[in-house]
């Protein structure tokens, strides 16, 4: 019996031991130390960002200089286990990294890598309308012209990027090869602040064409003002944030000159200015003009306004004489010209004219929302 517990007691008394040794702390690790960019690379993209990262230990120092050996600006994360550019490279450029880290172990470790930027076939600008600083009516849509044609229009759509306050939801739909726009479903509401961030530079957008310049674009959207024009009563209701505040006789297009219908958004105004007929092709000897008029607003590219038209006042709410203008007295001209801004909508119906083109000034809202979200691209 005694013989037996000595032997249990024994087993019990190894294991313990046993357990003890297992316990020892593992060594302590040598740093991992990662370029991003491996030594060679070739037609990196300037809009990429250049990074080093230490795992099982901290970087020491960080260096990134140019052709010319200036340093290039980077920041550290407050762990001291990644560093990142933070000043743009050039494009067609050789630039240097090197890095050193040390580990857990505390010895160090340096990497170097060397790396040559990307050479455009040529570079993009991207021009804006709104432009920055402005005050825009509720029709206006965010327009965007690169001035080269874009292959890939999804990256570009990625980096033309839209924030609102408050928060709108929006799509992009593209013109043409050179020309996007973004709209929300409806019309802006007033006070709406709205950012555009256009973060092009270093980023290909196909066929070798590259962004030239980043920028920032904001704009707000003033008071709802919406004129109602009507082909039949010859009238034009003017809303301010929903209340009639003048109503206008008018003289549209006459039946050879019908003015198209839809939803228009004002474009630009000029004080004075020549209506010329040949430059939307109509020739004098066919039956066009060279008129000098006041207080001129334009509706569309094809040359729609509204403007001064003392000739036609007889006409003013009673009948359609223009070749597709809308003609308004002196008094009610200057009043449009006074108090709207780029992006008020005009709504013309009951004209006797085709639908207004969507590609003509901005009649964005001539495309229905469903097509409109498919992008068009």
């Amino acid at each position: 019996m005694i013989l037996i517990a000595g032997c249990s007691g024994g087993g019990g008394d190894s294991k313990g031991a046993a357990g003890t040794s297992s316990s020892a702390p593992p060594p302590p690790k040598p740093v991992t130390l990662t370029l991003a960019l491996n030594n060679g690379a070739v037609d990196v993209s300037p809009g990429l960002p250049v990074i080093a990262t230490a795992a099982d230990g901290k970087l020491t120092e960080v260096k990134l200089t140019n052709p010319d050996g200036k340093v290039v600006e980077g920041k550290m994360n407050a762990e001291s286990t990644q560093w990142t550019n933070t000043e743009p490279l050039g494009y067609a450029k050789t630039y240097k990294l090197t890095a050193t880290a040390t580990g857990e172990d505390g010895k160090p470790q340096t990497k170097e890598s060397s790396f040559t930027t990307v050479k455009p076939r040529t570079l993009t600008y991207v021009s804006t309308n709104p432009m920055d600083g402005t005050t825009i009516g509720v029709g206006q849509p965010l327009a965007f012209y690169f001035d080269e044609p874009v292959a890939d229009k999804a990256a570009a759509e990625k980096m033309l990027e839209i924030t609102t306050e408050p928060k709108v939801e929006g799509a992009f739909y593209w013109f043409n090869k050179k020309e996007v726009h973004w709209r929300p479903e409806k019309f802006w509401k007033p006070g709406t602040k709205i950012t555009m961030n256009i973060k092009v530079y270093g980023k290909h957008i196909g066929d070798g064409i590259y962004g030239q310049e980043d920028r920032t674009i904001t704009t707000t959207v003033g008071d709802e003002v919406i004129y109602e024009a009507d082909g039949q009563t010859h009238q034009v209701n003017v809303k301010v944030n929903g209340q009639v505040v003048r109503t206008m006789p008018t003289s549209m297009g006459n039946a050879a000159n019908t003015t198209p219908t839809g939803t228009y958004v004002l474009m630009e105004k000029h004080d004075r200015m020549i209506m010329d007929s040949t430059t939307y092709g109509l020739a004098l000897e066919n039956g066009g003009y060279k008129v000098p008029v006041s207080w001129a607003f334009r509706m569309s590219n094809s040359g729609i306004f509204f403007h001064q038209a003392e000739w036609s006042i007889g006409d003013q709410g009673r009948r359609n004489v223009s070749h597709g203008c809308l003609n308004l007295s002196p008094e009610n001209a200057k009043w449009v010209y006074d108090t709207s801004k780029q992006g008020d909508v005009v709504i013309v119906t009951n004209s006797g004219g085709p639908a207004l083109e969507p590609w003509d000034g901005f009649g964005d809202w001539q495309v229905p929302w469903t097509q409109w979200v498919q992008g068009n691209r």
